[in-house]
Formats: structure tokens, C-alpha cells, sequence
């Protein structure tokens, strides 16, 4: 047979079977836009302004709805009252972690962010009875914070109130904070080791945010056969995991089980607690995932929220002037900031609040997955089948938050000036899935940024009404424009 006769039945055969596959599961799942073979409804999503897209995509399907990526069904649920049922209310069925090809090639299932079952579940009990012994949510960690806080202001003085692009240094404060908990040490902003690692953590975030991963994620198939900035994701993953995997090995020379110093330590003292069990999660390849996962998680949160923070103090200074009025009045200028003060400060409180819930880094979480056959909302959806959330439908869901596009500290206070919780805000996601590092991330933000204001003023380069705070976008996350300003020191 003549070949190309053979390509172009094989090409049919594959559309037909795409197209059978997609048609005979649509009625079981939430309703959806009809997809393609192949690309799904890919067409159908504006890649610049996705939350729009789901937006008018649950007023034509409701709040739970169904896309297609690729040949790949994916439930999309919208709006507060849908995400709270099957995150809270359905949790275990929700729990699972949907598929991210690009990270399961290099997690291999191992560690806490991508794995799932009963590996996830030991992994995650590990961490948490960890980080507590650690000093999570205690004066231990909060002394931490409160040095590297010293330590920026120190870095940031360095720049003698002239233009600076503020984006690695914002890193590298939160990247310190976690290194301390998992290697016991912290490491100077000049150390060559330190800035490569921070560097090759940014650049992979950057990459994950780009179109072309998109792709990739939804037809994984092209991973392993086209070229393209994929494989810079692997190689700087490669590098982060052996400098992961020498810290483990000099910790292992230097290991006294009475005494464990850092998150690694526990690992490797629980290891030879379980020594000759395989079925145990404790062995070295798990270890290098989970630390890696704990160093991403750990370092761009924070980092990419405080670079948002400075955009958005600078593009509004009426809201700087009033945080640092009430730090003047609450903590004054001779002693660091501590987060007892937190309580006396609402305004501020309600800043930190107002800039997590309007940057909305994580627009959609990570994709969660059902575990088993689950029915919601009289709808069936497959074991198996993966969910994506809409975090920003909640953060700017206009009921809760009045005028959810302009940057208010307001949404976070009640008509007497008091912080005002809400169950809406959500940007650490929410049930068993929830962000393990929320506490230390509330943490980070509050001491970093108000010892910042208390030793800076903030000079935009530009008029503050001409400033573009436009962020970058994807499915995953948003990521801030670059920008330079002056820390003028007061």
C-alpha cells in the first residue's frame, strides 16, 4: 500500500477514535462546549485572559462544566459555592492530584506536590509532624522570619536608594526561610551556589507559565520528541535535584539521630527507623522529590506576592501612607515587627489580605483529580478524572469582594476599620489539598513587607498613575512584570 495512502488512514483512524472517545463520555460528564478532535477546545480558550474565558464559559454551562484539553475531559468548577462542596464537603473523593506530565517526568509520582494514594497520604502526615517540630506556626519559625527580614533590609540598603529591579531579591528572602527549615542553614545573597539555585527555580516557574508547556501538558506525547524550552525545564530540575541530593549526602556524614537539626535530618532518621521495609516511603529518590517540592512551593509563593506588593504599594501610595501610619503608631522605628503586632495592625493585616486575594498567583491551583467514581451535582464524573478549580472566580467574586478589579484593602475590614475574615479568600486553595506552607507564607508576607515599609520608602521610576502592573498569565499562574524602583531609606 502506497505510504501516504497508509498516513492519511492512520490520521483518520486516530481523529475518528479521538472523536468517539470524546462523544461517548460527554453525557455522563457536566455539560461543555463541543470539542475538536485532537485539540479539544483549546481554540475556544483566550490564552491571555483565561479567567474571562471560564467566566463566560459558566454563564453559558453553569458552574461546573466540562473542557477538554487534548482528548482529556477536565470538570471546571466555578464560583465559591462549587469549589467549597467538592473540596470541603467531597474532599476525599476530590483529593487526588491530576496529571502535569511535565513534573510527573521528573517527580516520577515521588514527593508531595504530584503524588498520590497512599504515598501521598504517609508523605504528607510526615511533613506536617515535621514542620511542627520544627517550629511551624511557633516563635521558632517567626524568629527566623524575623532575621532574614534584617537581612533584606540590609541587602536592599546596599542599593543606596538608586533604581534596582527588586524581583531576585525578593526571592531570596523566602528561598532563605525555607532553607533553613529543610538545611538548617541559611546562605548569603552573593553565594554563587545560592543565586544559580534561585535562578534556575525563577526560570522554571517562568517556563511552566509559557503557551508552549501548555501544550505540552495537555499532549504530553510531544514531551519526548520535539525540541523547545521544555528541556530547559528538565535540565535546570536535574541540576536543583543534585544540589538537593549533596545536602542529603553531607547530611548523612554528618546524621546524630538524638539530635535531628532540619527537615532532613527527620527524613533520614525515620529512614533507618524503617530500614528493610519496601513498601516505605523513605528512600532517597522520595527524599530529593519532597525537598524539591517544599523548595519550589516555599520560595515563589512568597516571592512573586511580595513582587506584586511593591507594584501595587507603589501604583497606589495613599495605601502606603495609611500601613505605615499604623506602623509608626503600633510598632514604631527601633524594633523589628513581630506577629503579635498583627492584631493591633488591621489595616495592614488587611493589605497583606488585599494584595494575595487581587495578585491571585495560582488563578486555578494545581489540577486536582477524583479518586473514585463520584457523583456532584447530579452529574457522574469517572474515576480518574481531573479538576481544575477557579481560585479567581472566588478571590474576585464581586458579592464578597465589591469592585474586585481595583486594589482595596477595604474588602478585608468591617465598618469599624476591624480586619474582617472571609471564607472566600482562598488563594492557598482549600480541603485536603490545601497549601502545606500557608502559615509560613501569612508569615513571610506580613513581617517581610511591613519591615520593609518601616525602614523604605518606595519610589516608583514613573508616575504611579502611567504605571503597567499588567501581569503575565497562564492557566497555572501569574507571574509580575519586571519593574525597577528605589528603596529610599527613612
Amino acid at each position: 500500500m502506497d505510504p501516504f495512502v497508509v498516513v492519511v488512514l492512520s490520521l483518520s483512524f486516530l481523529l475518528l477514535l479521538s472523536f468517539w472517545r470524546q462523544s461517548s463520555g460527554r453525557g455522563k460528564l457536566p455539560p461543555g462546549p463541543t470539542p475538536l478532535p485532537i485539540i479539544g477546545n483549546f481554540h475556544l480558550i483566550d490564552k491571555k485572559n483565561i479567567h474571562q474565558s471560564f467566566s463566560n464559559f459558566s454563564k453559558t454551562y453553569g458552574p461546573v462544566y466540562t473542557l477538554y484539553f487534548g482528548s482529556q475531559p477536565t470538570v471546571v468548577l466555578y464560583g465559591y459555592e462549587a469549589i467549597k462542596e467538592a473540596l470541603i464537603d467531597h474532599g476525599e473523593e476530590f483529593s487526588g492530584r491530576g496529571r502535569f506530565p511535565m513534573f510527573e517526568k521528573v517527580s516520577k509520582g515521588k514527593g508531595i506536590g504530584f503524588s498520590n494514594g497512599n504515598v501521598w497520604k504517609a508523605t504528607r502526615l510526615f511533613t506536617v509532624n515535621t514542620l511542627r517540630n520544627l517550629g511551624m506556626g511557633k516563635r521558632t519559625i517567626e524568629e527566623k522570619v524575623q532575621e532574614e527580614a534584617q537581612w533584606l533590609v540590609k541587602e536592599l540598603k546596599k542599593t543606596n536608594g538608586s533604581p534596582c529591579d527588586p524581583h531576585f531579591i525578593m526571592g531570596c528572602a523566602p528561598c532563605n526561610v525555607i532553607c533553613s527549615i529543610i538545611f538548617q542553614n541559611r546562605f548569603d545573597y552573593e553565594d554563587k551556589d545560592f543565586l544559580s539555585l534561585i535562578g534556575k527555580v525563577k526560570e522554571c516557574i517562568k517556563i511552566l507559565s509559557t503557551p508552549e508547556c501548555q501544550i505540552f501538558n495537555a499532549l504530553p506525547v510531544l514531551l519526548n520528541y520535539c525540541p523547545g524550552i521544555h528541556n530547559i525545564f528538565f535540565k535546570n530540575f536535574t541540576y536543583i535535584k543534585s544540589y538537593v541530593l549533596e545536602k542529603i549526602k553531607e547530611h548523612e556524614e554528618s546524621l546524630d539521630i538524638t539530635n535531628p537539626r532540619d527537615f532532613i535530618d527527620y527524613f533520614l532518621i525515620q529512614r533507618l527507623q524503617e530500614n528493610g521495609n519496601q513498601q516505605t516511603i523513605y528512600n532517597l529518590d522520595h527524599l530529593v522529590s519532597l525537598v524539591t517540592d517544599l523548595f519550589f512551593g516555599g520560595t515563589e509563593s512568597s516571592s512573586l506576592t511580595m513582587q506584586f506588593a511593591l507594584l501595587l504599594l507603589m501604583k497606589h501610595p495613599h495605601i502606603t501612607a495609611k500601613v505605615q501610619e499604623e506602623i509608626d503608631h503600633v510598632i514604631g522605628r527601633h524594633r523589628s515587627p513581630c506577629m503579635q503586632d498583627r492584631i493591633h495592625m488591621p489595616y495592614t493585616n488587611a493589605m497583606v489580605h488585599e494584595v494575595q486575594r487581587y495578585a491571585d498567583i495560582a488563578p486555578n491551583s494545581l489540577v486536582h483529580e477524583v479518586i473514585c467514581d463520584t457523583k456532584f451535582r447530579n452529574y457522574f464524573i469517572p474515576k480518574g478524572t481531573a479538576v481544575i478549580t477557579s481560585l479567581s472566580s472566588v478571590l474576585h467574586d464581586s458579592k464578597e469582594f465589591p469592585n474586585p478589579e481595583m486594589f482595596d484593602p477595604g474588602h478585608f475590614l468591617d465598618g469599624n476599620g476591624n480586619f474582617k475574615k472571609s471564607d472566600y479568600f482562598m488563594p492557598f486553595s482549600a480541603g485536603k489539598r490545601v497549601c502545606l506552607g500557608q502559615s509560613l507564607a501569612s508569615m513571610e508576607l506580613f513581617l517581610f513587607l511591613t519591615t520593609i515599609l518601616q525602614n523604605f520608602k518606595l519610589k516608583p521610576l514613573v508616575d504611579p498613575k502611567d504605571m503597567d502592573i499588567t501581569p503575565i498569565r497562564s492557566i497555572f499562574s501569574v507571574i509580575p512584570p519586571t519593574f525597577q524602583m528605589c528603596f529610599i531609606p527613612v
